[in-house]
This record gives structure tokens, sequence and C-alpha cells, in this order.
């Protein structure tokens, strides 16, 4: 019963997540495509216009200069979207990784940590890494070295990709970087954005004049959460394809999806300035990078290490019976599922031969078993995967 409950909640809050989430970007991604795209204007009043057509309407988008004394009512924010997201998401976190920690964000044979250790080190690295990001960004050295700032940010998150990747699972780690990022994105609105907005408003109705520090602070701070937004959608959807988090290089793949979606982000920031065929060579340069990541992450799998000569369904029935059949049964036993996962019922020989291939996939990356809580050692690994690779028709060994 329990873990029908724990599944519904996990239900419910995904689906907040995902209805807040794409709100959010969507309404980041359309008010950064507004800036690019504003023509000047004759008024002195107003900053930069265009023209849309948009559901069967015609629209003019106006940026206006906002003189002291009176604001236009109503006036729109944009915040809730961004906090509603932060909040199911973190409450998705600890429905999933931190109840579930032993399945989902630990593994032993990367570390051996308890689940209230691998909890700590969680909230630790959400708070200290915004901490981190948030002090550099608000230094004077950042302010005039925005190259250099930007350099060291990268190699920041670099480091806290290794990191991740070798005291969580896979699975865990390239969350939990998508979960730092995201932290910082609605830190970013909590702490500079509204904050300065706030003061913005307020020095207009007391007849001040607007401190453009700070427009342009929320500005920076902003083009960096739209910068972020891809790389994190990544590792939103990363538990999905266990080839990119399950292999020994699973940082530098880690790391190399997100210049891919940084690449494209720009495409998409700048095509306007030379136009969308002169700059098209960005999305030619994200593609190959993503063909050369997917075959890098393929390359430890061509040379996985596999048992010698030939091996019998009597010899890996063991290994399946001590890793498989708590969850892939008619009625599963583990208390990580409610019912079989994917339908897969692998209890006899007959169903392992029809699903070998999706099974070697998850062993080879180390997806299954979930958490490795059977702790499948690699000689073990190495003997269902020789079996699996005989039943797709390939020779031992």
């Amino acid at each position: 019963m329990e873990t029908v409950i724990i599944e519904w909640l996990g239900l419910a809050f995904r689906w907040i997540h995902i209805i807040t989430g794409i709100a959010w970007i969507g309404a980041s991604f359309y008010f950064n495509w507004l800036l690019n795209h504003l023509m000047t204007s004759d008024d002195p009043k107003v900053s930069g216009q265009l023209w849309a057509l948009h559901a069967g309407g015609f629209f003019n988008v106006e940026k206006r200069n906002i003189e002291p004394g009176k604001l236009p009512d109503p006036l729109h924010w944009f915040k809730w979207e961004s906090y509603w997201t932060w909040l199911s998401g973190f409450t998705l976190l600890v429905i999933v990784y931190y109840f579930g920690a032993e399945a989902y964000l630990l593994d032993p044979m990367v570390a051996d940590l308890r689940p209230w250790q691998g909890i700590l080190i969680s909230l630790a690295v959400l708070g200290g890494s915004w901490l981190v990001y948030h002090l550099l960004w608000s230094s004077r050295f950042a302010e005039n070295h925005n190259t250099a700032a930007t350099l060291i940010t990268a190699v920041f998150v670099g480091v806290m990709i290794i990191f991740l990747t070798q005291v969580f699972s896979g699975r865990g780690a390239f969350l939990h970087v998508g979960a730092m990022l995201a932290t910082w994105m609605t830190a970013n609105v909590f702490y500079v954005i509204m904050p300065a907005q706030r003061a913005l408003v307020a020095a207009t109705l007391a007849g001040r004049e607007q401190d453009k520090s700070l427009a342009r602070n929320a500005g920076a701070r902003s083009l960096h959460n739209n910068y972020i937004t891809l790389p994190v959608l990544f590792c939103m959807i990363s538990n999905h394809y266990p080839a990119t988090y399950g292999g020994p290089l699973n940082w530098l793949i880690l790391m190399l999806l997100f210049v891919v979606g940084i690449v494209v982000r720009q495409y998409f920031n700048i095509r306007h300035i030379k136009g969308t065929w002169d700059m098209l060579w960005m999305l030619v340069l994200a593609g190959l990078l993503f063909f050369l990541t997917a075959v890098l992450a393929t390359i430890p799998q061509l040379f996985a290490t596999t048992a010698s000569g030939p091996v019998s369904y009597a010899d890996v029935r063991p290994v399946v019976e001590k890793h498989c059949l708590a969850c892939h049964v008619a009625q599963p036993t583990s208390p990580l599922v409610a019912t079989t996962p994917k339908d897969m019922v692998l209890d006899t020989e007959q169903q392992l031969i029809i699903h070998a291939a999706a099974i070697s996939t998850q062993v080879q990356s180390r997806a299954m078993p979930l958490g490795n809580l059977t702790r499948m050692t690699d000689a073990e690994r190495a003997l269902l995967l020789q079996w699996l690779r005989q039943q797709n028709g390939s020779p031992p060994l």
C-alpha cells in the first residue's frame, strides 16, 4: 500500500512539475525572443517594439521607458511559474530520491554510503553550489571580467559533475546536476531578479530615477537561466536513457551533452543577427557533438567484459533469481515496486530470450538491478551478458 501511495504522490507532483515548468520555460524563451527581435521606435517613450501575428490576431508589443511617478495598472509579474517548478521538483526529489535513496540515489559499487549520508550530500550540493555561484556573480570580479567568470562557472559545473558521479549512482548523479542548476535558476529569480524589479517599481512610484544596474544584474541572471535551461531539461529526462549515465564515462558524456544544449540555445539566441541560414552551422555542430557523444558512450560497451566460452541457462538461472526476480515476476516481492516493471516477467528461459536485447542494455549500462541493491558483481554481469549475447545470435567470446 505504501508503494502505491508513493507512486500516486509521485504522479501528482510530476504532473505539477511539468505544467509549471512548461509555463516558466515558455515565458522565459518568449521574453528572450522578444528582446532579441525588438525594433527601434520614433517614440522616445518606447525603447523597442514589434508586430506579431498569433491565433488570427495582430499584436503590437512595446518595451517602454517608464518615467518616475506612476506605473501602468495592472502590471503583470512572472515569478510563481519558477517557484512552483522548483517546489514541485524538490518534492519529487524527496519522494523518489530521498525515500528511495537505496534504489535511485545510491549505488554501493560507486560509493558505499548510507541513505542519510546521500541525502545530506544532496542538500549540501543544492545549497552550497548556489552560494558559490551567487558569490562569484555578485562580485566586482564578475562585473569586470564577465568571460573569466563564465569560464570559472563552467569549470565549477564540471567539477560538480565529476564529484556527483563519484558519490551517487549514475541516475542519481545526472538528476542532481539538473536539480543543482535548477536551484540556481529559481534562486536567481527569488534573490536577484525579483528584488531588482521590486526596487525598480518602488523607485518609479516614489518619483526617483531607476537604478539601471539593478536591471542589468537582473537581465544577466535571466540570461544565465536561459542558457542553463536545455542542460537542465536533459538531466530531467536522463533517467530514461541508461546508456548516457550507466557507463564509466558518464561524467564526460554529461559534459558533452551540456555543450550540445548550450550550442543549440546559442543558435536560437543569435540567429536573428546574421540570419537563420548563416548560423545553421551551429546546429550542425550540435548534431555532430551529439553523434560523437553517442559513439563515446558505446565504446565501453564494445569492450565490456563477458564470460569466456559458451554459457548455459543453468549457469545464469541463479544470477537471474538473485538479481531480477524480486521485481520481474507476476507478483513482485520487492518493496520498491507495486507491479511488474514494464510487464517484463523474466522467470522462464523463454521470457529471458524474448527480452534479451532490452535486458542486455539495462545490465550493461548498470541501470539494473535498480540501485544495485542486490550488489550484482562484474563477474555476474559478464556471465549474464554472454548468455544474452548468445541468444541474439552472436558467437561466444
